[in-house]
C-alpha cells in the first residue's frame, strides 16, 4: 500500500501506456478526438467526439444486465496488462483504457459493493489533497456509472471540465451564499443549465458533516431511491477542499431513447454536469445543438422547485 503522489501517479501512468497496448493506442487517439464549444452568458458547454465512449455511453444498467455480466472492475476480471497502485483504505489506482481525459484514471474499492458517495466521501477528500491539481469524480448509480454495482471514483487534470475554471466567477455572478460560518461555505447556483451545489471549507471532517446534511435532505425528496441521484467533483488546491454536488432527477433524457435522426446517444454522468458532453458517435456530435443541449440538462438536473426545497431544507438543517 501506498500514499500517491503527483510523482508515482506520473511514473505508473507512462509504464502502462508503454506496456498496454489498449492504453497506448487509446490515449493517442485522444489527438483526435474532436471538441465544439457553446457559449452562455458567464459560461461555456464543451461537446467532445469520442467514440472509444461507446461501451460506457451505452452500457445496461438494469438489474438483470448487471447480474449477467462480469464487473470490470473486480481484480480477478481485469486484463492481465492492467496493472494497480494498491491505495491506503482499500481502493486501487488503475489507469481508464478508455479515456476522456489525458490522464484518466478509475480508483475502484477493492471489494465488490455497491455505488456508494456518503459513506466513502471521506475517502474522495483524502485522494485529492494527495492529488492537489486533479479532479476527482463520482458518478451515482442512476448517475452516469457504467459498474454501479462495485464502489469507485475517477480522476483526472483539473481544469479539462469548464466548471473547475468557471467556479470563482460563477460564485461572483450566479452564485447563491445559501450557509456559511468560520469553517465552511455553501453556494448554490439554479442558473448553470444544470443545479449545483458547492461546499468549500479548509478541513475534510467539515466538507464531509456539512455533505451529510445536504445528503439528508436530499434523501428525504427521492425516498424511492437507493441513493439520491447525483454526480459529484471534488478538488483540492490552496490548502482549501472545494465540492460541487449536482442533484439530479434522471438518469438519461429523452434523447438516448428516441429513434432515428431524433437520437443524441449521451447519458450524462460527472463530467457532463462538469461541462463537457461527451457524444461517442460522429453524427451526434454534428447535429448536437445549443437547444440539445438545454434540452438534456433541464431534464435530467431537479426542476427550480424541487431544488429550492432541497436548499431549504438543507439550510435549515445546517442552522440548528
Amino acid at each position: 500500500m501506498q500514499k500517491i503522489n503527483k510523482e508515482n501517479l506520473q511514473s505508473f501512468f507512462q509504464e502502462q501506456k508503454e506496456n498496454w497496448p489498449l492504453a497506448k493506442n487509446n490515449y493517442n487517439g485522444l489527438e483526435k478526438v474532436e471538441e465544439k464549444e457553446f457559449q452562455f452568458e458567464g459560461f461555456k458547454i464543451k461537446v467532445q467526439f469520442n467514440p472509444e465512449r461507446i461501451k460506457s455511453t451505452s452500457a445496461k444498467v438494469d438489474k438483470e444486465a448487471i447480474e449477467k455480466r462480469a464487473c470490470f472492475l473486480c481484480e480477478k476480471n481485469r486484463p492481465e496488462l492492467q496493472t494497480k497502485i494498491e491505495l491506503e483504505n482499500g481502493y486501487s489506482l488503475l489507469v481508464n483504457p478508455f479515456p476522456i481525459l489525458k490522464q484518466h484514471f478509475t480508483i475502484p474499492q477493492n471489494e465488490h459493493i455497491d455505488q456508494n458517495f456518503i459513506n466513502h466521501i471521506g475517502d474522495m477528500l483524502n485522494m485529492a489533497e494527495c492529488l492537489e491539481g486533479y479532479s476527482f469524480f463520482y458518478n451515482g448509480p442512476k448517475s452516469g456509472a457504467s459498474a454501479p454495482d462495485h464502489m469507485h471514483f475517477q480522476a483526472g487534470e483539473n481544469g479539462f471540465m469548464p466548471t473547475d475554471s468557471e467556479y470563482i466567477n460563477l460564485k461572483k455572478n450566479n452564485g447563491k451564499l445559501i450557509t456559511y460560518n468560520d469553517r465552511i461555505k455553501v453556494y448554490s447556483f439554479n442558473h448553470y443549465l444544470r443545479k449545483m451545489i458547492s461546499i468549500e471549507a479548509d478541513r475534510a471532517q467539515d466538507i464531509v458533516s456539512t455533505c451529510k446534511i445536504l445528503y439528508s435532505s436530499f434523501e428525504k425528496l427521492q425516498a424511492e431511491e437507493k441513493e439520491p441521484l447525483l454526480n459529484a467533483i471534488c478538488i483540492y488546491k490552496n490548502k482549501k477542499y472545494c465540492l460541487h454536488i449536482f442533484p439530479r432527477k434522471l438518469h438519461r433524457p429523452s434523447q438516448f431513447f428516441a429513434e432515428g435522426n431524433d437520437q443524441l446517444l449521451i447519458s450524462p454522468g460527472a463530467v457532463d454536469m462538469g461541462g463537457v458532453i461527451i457524444t461517442p458517435r460522429k453524427e451526434d456530435f454534428d447535429k448536437i445543438t445549443k437547444e440539445d443541449i438545454i434540452d438534456i440538462y433541464k431534464q435530467v438536473s431537479l426542476d427550480d422547485f424541487a431544488f429550492d426545497k432541497l436548499c431549504q431544507n438543507f439550510t435549515k438543517l445546517v442552522m440548528l
